[in-house]
Parts: structure tokens; sequence; C-alpha cells
């Protein structure tokens, strides 16, 4: 195993993590204000109403693919009964479907941010940044399952790509598994890494906005006012 090897499988994969948390703690100690993303809907709603849903739940879809098919081991699916023609068909069509989802959802929200004046100029360098890293990253991903897992190649990731990520995760790395891996996958792996340690100086740290507390918040009971007791209100 060469030197490069090493750094790439071994050394890079660590450094963006390390950043990626790390970055996150001095974001969030120095920059809650910004933690959030900034609404834009009241500048433009058609692209965003369907570029965003359609995004959005690409992304989660694709989250739970990658989960599905990078961390949880290959000999679980055999234990459960799933052949491998069956995972072969969800990952292909249904991880097919998903990646159009976010290819079409992310053309939506970039062609909103460059095409339209209010939103371009209240937009930073970090969104076009973030924007043309998660475009690189989701293409990659893209072809790789349509044009290298759909037409029939050999190579199986969740012998090579799946123990070695869970290596890493697991301080055990296996760098050498990395070696035998089509192009396409280790540039989709490496972009992904670059995309994780710029992840904590962009607008992508407002993933972890999620209001979760709006599920247990009590709702909010608006009632109409007599118009001559509010005026008698107002007036006091």
């Amino acid at each position: 195993m060469s030197l490069l090897d090493q750094f790439l499988w071994l050394i890079f994969p660590y450094l963006m993590l390390t950043i990626f948390v790390v970055g996150h703690i001095y974001r969030y100690n120095t920059d809650q204000f910004g933690w959030s993303a900034k609404s834009s809907e009241f500048l433009e709603k058609r692209f965003l109403r369907w570029g965003s849903l359609l995004f959005h739940w690409g992304i989660i879809f694709v989250f739970f693919g990658h989960v599905a098919g990078v961390l949880v081991p290959k000999g679980f699916y055999e234990q459960i009964g799933v052949t491998e023609e069956m995972y072969h068909f969800g990952a292909v069509w249904f991880g097919g479907a998903a990646g159009i989802m976010v290819v079409v959802g992310g053309f939506l929200l970039t062609l909103r941010r460059v095409s339209i004046k209010r939103i371009y100029k209240n937009s930073s360098m970090s969104d076009f940044i973030a924007l043309i890293m998660l475009g690189v990253v989701v293409l990659l991903g893209f072809t790789n399952t349509i044009g290298y897992t759909a037409t029939g190649g050999t190579f199986d990731y969740r012998e090579n790509i799946g123990p070695w990520f869970r290596g890493i995760l697991s301080f055990r790395p296996l760098p050498e598994l990395m070696i035998s891996a089509p192009l396409g996958f280790k540039l989709h792996i490496l972009s992904a890494f670059v995309l994780f340690a710029m992840w904590p100086f962009t607008r992508l740290v407002h993933i972890w906005s999620i209001p979760l507390t709006y599920l247990k918040r009590r709702y909010v009971v608006f009632r109409k006012m007599n118009p001559k007791k509010a005026l008698k209100n107002t007036s006091k």
C-alpha cells in the first residue's frame, strides 16, 4: 500500500471528521445567531416549494439508504433472508428514485439562487460553495448508482467500502480495502469528506436545528375579537 493510499483512506478521513466535530463546537459557541438557515420564502416561493420538497425528502431517503448499505453488514441481510438480487433491486430502483429527487430538487434550488436577483443578493459565498460541493457529491453518487451498479458492475461496495467505513468509525481502520474500489466510488467518498469538513462553516448546520419541540408544544389558539372590544382596549 502506497503512502498516498494511506493518506487518502486513513489520515484524510480522520482529518475531515475532526474538522467536522471541532468546527461544529466552534460554530455553536461563536455564532448561535447564524446557526439556522435564513428564511427566504418571502422573497420567492414557487421554486422553493418544489425544490425544497424534492431535495429534503430525497436526502432523507438517500441517508437511510447509505445507512442500510454501508453501516449495516452484508451478513445481516443474509441472516434475515434478503438475497443479493433483492438488495440490488432496492438499491438501484429505490436509491435511483431518491437520487433523482435530490438531483431535481438541488437543480431547482440552485437555479433559484442564481437566477432570482433578490435571492442572489441575499446569498453569501459560502452558500454557493456549499451548493457546488453538494452537487458534486450528489452527482458522483448518482452516477455510481445508475452508471455502474445498474449496468451490472461486479464491484460490491458492501464488501469493501462498508467494512472500511465501519472500521474508520470504530477506530479500527482497514485502508487497504479501498485500493481496489472503482474511481467513481473513491471520488464520491473523498468529495463527501470534503463536504463534512466544510459543513460547520456553511448554512448546512441548520440540519441540527430541527424544531422537534413543536411536536410536544401546545397549540396556539387564536380567537376573533369583537371589533368594539378591540377598539376599547387600544384606547386605554
